[in-house]
């Protein structure tokens, strides 16, 4: 089940620029586009460069270090899309941005 987590205010971000984010157990790089707000992994998979200190174009991310671009609608590594970073869910309630992570379900043993 996913829950969201604000992470910022309208406005905290500029546009065109992305920022870096802990969410539960995960950094995610919020991104604030002509008005919309995009996250993904903010951990490049290459070498985990922080992608929300890339330079964004065009709706993708260059990571800092690699150029390797992303997608910061979905995540998806542009050079070869079977490859990607996780994406998440964005809303803004009240001027505050929120994030959703997925939880995974707690069980208390087997099923059976």
């Amino acid at each position: 089940m996913a829950e969201f987590h604000t992470v910022a205010r309208v406005g905290d971000i500029p546009d065109g620029q992305g920022r870096a984010f802990v969410v539960d157990d995960h950094i995610v790089a919020v991104f604030h586009l002509d008005g919309d707000y995009f996250a993904i992994n903010d951990l490049c998979p290459h070498q985990g460069a922080s992608l929300a200190e890339g330079h964004v174009e065009d709706r993708m991310v260059s990571c800092p270090w690699h150029g390797w671009r992303f997608r910061v609608t979905d995540g998806t590594w542009c050079d070869n899309p079977r490859i990607k970073t996780d994406a998440y869910p964005v809303r803004i309630i009240d001027d505050q941005i929120q994030v959703a992570i997925d939880v995974p379900s707690s069980s208390d043993g087997d099923a059976s």
